[in-house]
């Protein structure tokens, strides 16, 4: 769903082959039959949370189609919550999804992709992984573990495969449903609503922020420009880019991240 899905609807116009992967298979397979209209699509339950499941992702990939050009890790979970009633389990989940199913993705498929002339990987990340804002901990450390990996993997590739780019998906408000991420959380996960009800009125509005935000065919058609020109960072909310400079300004001047200079 979201931007991965919006990615595949975009892939499949430009004439690609495509393959989708959901931990729901139900939505999985239904968004692989109105997908099929526009090109050859092939679905595979995947958790990418799990790097056997990934693993398992490659070889139907191959058999079906013989080779990968183009690898999107863009599943994603996380939400508000306070610190101290987060638990072990949830720091695990979110990690797992959010930061390990990009590193396993990359890890599983980047041998596929250097056999080709022309290959990318897109990891998605967010303007979470440059301004960290309260109750966020653990998306916010996912975020910024993919911007770093990916960061150090594009002038990796540059002496090793340079025929491989990488580019690192960072949105900001995005009309999606990650609100609704724990449908798919794994037993031991509390709810949010449960464990930190305080916090509904911030996830309230900014699900309103989001449901106002650019639509997933957007990003999509961002990323695939991004693609195109070989960008390491993809920045489909330019007007955020003041926020990451002020970031930068208030480290350089050994003020605390997030306050303002004196006017």
């Amino acid at each position: 769903s979201g931007i991965g899905y919006a990615l595949a609807e975009a892939f499949l116009d430009e004439g690609a082959k495509v393959v989708i992967a959901d931990i729901e298979d139900g939505a999985l397979q239904a968004a692989a039959a109105r997908l099929a209209a526009k090109g050859e699509v092939l679905g595979v339950r995947t958790d990418v949370a799990d790097p056997e499941s990934i693993e398992k992702l490659a070889a139907p990939t191959i058999e079906r189609f013989g080779k990968v050009n183009i690898v999107c890790n863009n599943a994603g979970v996380g939400g508000f919550q306070n610190f101290e009633v987060t638990s072990r389990k949830t720091w695990e989940w979110t990690l797992g999804v959010d930061l390990w199913g990009v590193i396993d993705g990359c890890r599983v498929f980047l041998p596929l992709l250097k056999q080709q002339e022309e290959a990318h990987i897109v990891n998605t990340a967010s303007m979470s992984g440059f301004c960290y804002g309260p109750f966020l901990s653990p998306y916010s450390v996912a975020k910024a573990g993919v911007v770093a990996l990916t960061e150090s993997l594009y002038r990796e590739f540059q002496y090793t495969k340079n025929h491989v780019g990488i580019s690192v998906l960072c949105p900001a408000y995005v009309a999606t449903a990650i609100a609704d991420d724990q449908r798919n959380a794994p037993s031991g996960v509390e709810l949010r609503k449960d464990v930190d009800p305080a916090l509904q009125k911030v996830r309230d509005h900014v699900g309103d922020m989001m449901a106002q935000g650019k639509t997933a065919a957007e990003v999509a058609a961002i990323t695939l420009d991004g693609i195109r020109e070989n960008r390491l960072h993809i920045f489909p909310h330019q007007s955020w880019l003041a926020a990451v400079e002020q970031r930068i300004d208030n480290v350089l001047a050994g003020r605390p991240v997030g306050d303002e200079p004196a006017s």
